[in-house]
């Protein structure tokens, strides 16, 4: 049995988290539909040709499953079946609420299992998750919380953006949905601070705005607060951070138009030929120079989580890798969890090795 085995790997993320996996000691091994993709890849480790409708074998072949392989909604469930069946560690990148709501129902049985079922090991949503444990472990039970993207620099993801037009058509064809989607406590706590939506000047953080991920990466934070005990007063939000109420205005405008135009047919027939597709990605050299810097405020505490790297290719990738390490090498508790609830400091420790910053610092 191998220690982890990366699905997805021919895929553009999956290939640069198999490339960071490589130059460790790992027993890893390369898992995708076509062998010949596989092989061109050019890394000698052992290959695996799996399907998502058929993910058995896969479950059992490693001691974590690393899945790049989305829209995870559209497909991914039978893996985290197959994993809670099989007692196997697994960890994604979802940013997907409808997918990770219908995960989070297996919990009881992947704590019988002993699966670990981590969700959303990249930028979303580690940032928002090991900044709000790191708070929690400095200043103890939280009350008003707020995670504040400082700086960023990177593509949009074709991945996410396929994420985002599979839960639009979602909305679309079942209303039903929509209560899920814009439910605080979708994927539990006790949290029903409302996502924030608006532009201001606010005292503490200047110009803010909403932030992109805020509606998935919040209910991961609340999840975590959940098994974690961060406490009943906890109220959590996200935000950007606006040089100027121009800059935060006009992104927020932009934000609105790109999710409308990916609700109104016309609009989205355009925006499907000219925005990147699942696949795609950034030049090597635009992947080196992206960053993100990301606070987290509360209880006289801020949390810092900041990395060199295109926070969806790079970034995400030493994330990702690191994450299914810490499985691959720790134990404990089954269920569907957080990367915090599953490996909390053990995490922040290999992360900080890997080179990203996590502080948390006092102003009391």
């Amino acid at each position: 049995m191998h220690d982890i085995v990366v699905f997805g790997a021919t895929g553009f993320v999956g290939r640069l988290v198999a490339e960071y996996l490589d130059k460790t000691d790992a027993d890893i091994a390369l898992a995708g539909r076509s062998r010949a993709k596989l092989e061109a890849l050019g890394i000698d480790r052992p290959l695996i040709v799996a399907d998502a409708d058929d993910p058995a074998e896969l479950a059992c072949s490693a001691r974590v499953v690393c899945t790049t392989v989305g829209p995870y909604r559209k497909g991914g469930m039978k893996l985290v079946d197959a994993c809670v069946e099989a007692g196997t560690a697994y960890c994604d990148l979802t940013g997907e609420i409808l997918f990770a709501h219908e995960a989070v129902t297996r919990h009881a049985a992947a704590r019988a299992s002993g699966a670990r079922i981590v969700l959303s090991c990249g930028f979303d949503s580690i940032p928002s998750d090991l900044g709000t444990f790191l708070l929690h472990e400095a200043a103890g039970e939280l009350g008003k919380t707020t995670f504040v993207l400082k700086s960023m620099r990177g593509g949009f993801s074709g991945g996410t953006l396929a994420s985002m037009t599979g839960q639009v058509d979602e909305m679309r064809s079942d209303v039903s949905t929509r209560d899920v989607i814009f439910d605080p406590t979708a994927l539990g706590g006790s949290d029903r601070s409302r996502d924030f939506r608006a532009v201001k000047r606010d005292d503490e953080h200047g110009w803010i705005g909403p932030f992109v991920m805020a509606t998935y990466n919040t209910r991961i934070v609340r999840r975590s607060a959940e098994l974690l005990g961060y406490g009943p007063d906890l109220a959590y939000r996200e935000v950007s951070a606006y040089s100027n109420p121009a800059v935060a205005y006009g992104f927020t405008a932009a934000l609105g138009l790109l999710a409308g135009g990916l609700a109104f047919p016309p609009t989205r027939w355009a925006l499907d030929r000219v925005l990147p597709s699942p696949g795609d990605g950034p030049s090597e050299k635009a992947r080196a120079n992206g960053h993100f810097k990301v606070q987290v405020h509360g209880g006289g505490h801020v949390a810092t989580v900041a990395a060199q790297g295109d926070p969806g290719y790079a970034a995400t990738a030493v994330m990702m890798g690191e994450s299914a390490l810490c499985l691959a090498r720790t134990e404990g508790e089954g269920g569907v969890l957080t990367p915090a609830s599953a490996m909390g400091a053990a995490l922040v420790d290999r992360l900080r090795r890997a080179g990203m910053t996590l502080d948390v610092k006092s102003f009391t």
